[in-house]
């Protein structure tokens, strides 16, 4: 296949024939990125485990022995879990897509291809710790004798939100770290923060009524919700709060889009 650079393609104009041109490419990419993430370790692969193992007794510790946070008839370590199921993934894509552009940068100034591939190859490489966080669910779940819902039907699609928030959120903080390098200091801010701003460690009905509409801007909110209706059976957010969440992704993502083919014109010359 041979690849022409038009200088007067349409900033929306995506060539998915030439992503998908690319596929081999941005496999390859996420296995490097794979190969190298536990090289040179001590323990390797384990840390894979470690980490959302030690998340986990701080959570118990601090939100199930201390806060004294009410799951009801839930298990909190499974409560807990469902929620670090879906924020491993996102926290993932959001700190590695949000610098791939800048990592990538050897590569970028040297050869042509759609660099949207870039992003797209973190959020492959994420699916590691989403499976991890899986394995550690489904563990927990028969360790306690908790049986997932009937809901479970619905999970495709709420995964499939997930990846489409991370992949949204990933490609607009690499676009932004291009022409604001601070970006790639202020990424780990916000996933510490966010993690407190998130259902993940407690349920959302802890949050008063009154801050439940400023809540449910945060559309990772009402996604970990989702996630813990369909494998708990626990309530969902209200219809107009779910609604915010699409919207805001749906946003997020065609902006993304918008501007990171914006600053691809001058993403070799400037990154």
């Amino acid at each position: 296949m041979r690849t022409i650079i038009a200088a007067n393609r349409s900033t929306w104009s995506i060539n998915f024939k030439e992503i998908v041109h690319y596929r081999e490419l941005m496999w390859m990419l996420a296995y490097k990125d794979y190969r190298i993430r536990y090289a040179q370790t001590i323990l390797g692969f384990t840390w894979a485990f470690i980490q959302p193992l030690f998340t986990l007794i701080i959570f118990i510790l601090v939100f199930n022995k201390a806060a004294k946070v009410d799951t009801g008839t839930i298990p909190y370590p499974v409560f807990a879990m469902t929620g670090m199921w879906a924020w491993s993934y996102f926290s993932y894509v959001m700190v590695q897509a949000g610098s791939s552009i800048i990592g990538s940068q050897s590569l970028i100034s040297k050869v042509y291809f759609p660099r949207l591939i870039i992003p797209l190859s973190k959020s492959i490489v994420g699916f590691i710790d989403f499976i991890i966080a899986f394995v550690m669910l489904v563990i927990l779940m028969v360790y306690f004798g908790y049986a997932p819902s009937i809901n479970i039907l619905a999970l495709p699609l709420i995964i499939l939100a997930v990846v489409a928030l991370s992949l949204a959120v990933g490609i607009w903080l690499s676009a932004l770290s291009i022409r604001f390098r601070d970006i790639q200091y202020i990424i780990p801010f916000m996933v510490q923060i966010g993690l407190y701003v998130t259902p993940v460690a407690y349920p959302s009905s802890r949050i008063p009524p009154e801050y439940l509409t400023l809540y449910y801007l945060n559309p990772m909110a009402a996604v970990i919700d989702g996630f813990r209706w369909a494998v708990l059976d626990t309530p969902l957010p209200e219809i107009k709060f779910l609604t915010y969440s699409c919207i805001i992704t749906i946003a997020l993502f065609i902006s993304g889009i918008y501007y990171f083919k914006r600053v691809e014109r001058v993403m070799a010359d400037i990154v």
